[in-house]
């Protein structure tokens, strides 16, 4: 009897995270077609999600299912995350391009808060879009959401917005391109230390060359680098905020130490002590984006159109001032 109970209790989640999976996957499917592969399967599930939750209501019976892909799948994605990033290729090129890294996720948090607050924009959603913007897109959103406290629909609605003005700004950087006095390897670099996430940074720097596409990457793992850093300041931040204001304090973001576990591993033992072959290498990567994309799911079915409307439009018109300025800004410093 406990057996069939115990069953019983397991069916919403596994449900739940069916469901979320079966999303993601329509959001891989419409990606694949022309005018919207450009975004992305991220931002294409997210707006399956809200539409779904706008037509049908938030699915309560499964709750638990999609918690747990909201939550408990989203750490693991960012742990997986860190096998995308290359600690001993970055440190390679020295403090120069970690300054210039540094310099632009200070830039945009700062003129996004500034902004926001000159405006009355909607605080949460203006921070989170700064990070996005600095960082990684929504990876980084995503990463530093549960140290924020972040509400689960200002952070679904923060990563649709990144990933599909990150994708406009990418296909910008191609047009304007053949125009710019700039060698490939300096355009990479303009791409790299400017454009939002790592896969706009990669449909904006491949027309550059493989060497102006390795520059771009390189420029922009600096700035996955940082992630780690900017997340414990945070966590110092919100535990100051949390003692001032007599709140529980923000407990440490244990995952993070997973991300640089990850980063560390790839970096140094895989392909040193041993090699993984390339297919397993993409189907974790594959793996990790489908992942992300079930908790974006998640997060996503938690969004109100409503609420959107009323606090949204105002920051993501915000994110492209902030972007317009981040591009001149690193033009000028490459």
């Amino acid at each position: 009897m406990k057996h069939f109970s115990g069953s019983i209790s397991l069916r919403p989640l596994l449900t739940g995270m069916g469901f979320t999976a079966i999303l993601a996957g329509a959001g891989f499917l419409l990606s694949s077609l022309p005018l919207i592969r450009q975004i992305g399967p991220l931002a294409a599930a997210i707006l399956l999600a809200v539409l779904y939750r706008h037509f049908f209501g938030y699915p309560e019976r499964i709750r638990q299912g999609v918690q747990f892909s909201a939550k408990k799948l989203l750490r693991l994605a960012i742990i997986l995350f860190g096998l995308k990033l290359n600690i001993s290729v970055i440190l390679s090129e020295g403090l120069p391009l970690l300054l210039r890294d540094a310099v632009v996720i200070g830039f945009s948090i700062g003129i996004m808060i500034l902004l926001a607050r000159l405006t009355k924009a909607d605080t949460s959603l203006s921070l989170l879009l700064g990070i996005g913007t600095g960082v990684c897109g929504a990876s980084a959103i995503a990463a530093v959401s549960p140290i924020l406290k972040a509400k689960e629909e200002d952070t679904a609605v923060s990563a649709g917005i990144i990933s599909i003005i990150g994708t406009l700004f990418a296909i910008g950087y191609t047009l304007i391109r053949p125009l710019l006095p700039l060698d490939m390897e300096a355009y990479g670099m303009w791409a790299g230390l400017s454009l939002h996430e790592v896969a706009h940074v990669a449909l904006a720097g491949a027309p550059a060359g493989e060497s102006g596409l390795g520059m771009a990457l390189l420029a922009k793992l600096g700035r996955v680098f940082l992630l780690v850093p900017l997340s414990l300041i945070l966590v110092w931040i919100m535990n100051k905020k949390g003692n001032k204001d007599s709140e529980t304090s923000i407990a440490f973001p244990w995952f993070l130490l997973g991300f640089i576990g990850m980063s560390l591993f790839g970096s140094y033992i895989e392909g040193n002590w041993f090699t993984i072959p390339s297919a397993v290498l993409d189907g974790v990567s594959f793996g990790t984006t489908f992942i992300l994309t079930m908790a974006m799911v998640g997060l996503g079915l938690s969004v109100s159109l409503e609420d959107v409307r009323s606090k949204a439009l105002k920051p993501m018109l915000l994110m492209i001032i902030t972007s317009v300025l981040l591009s001149l800004l690193t033009y000028w410093i490459i």
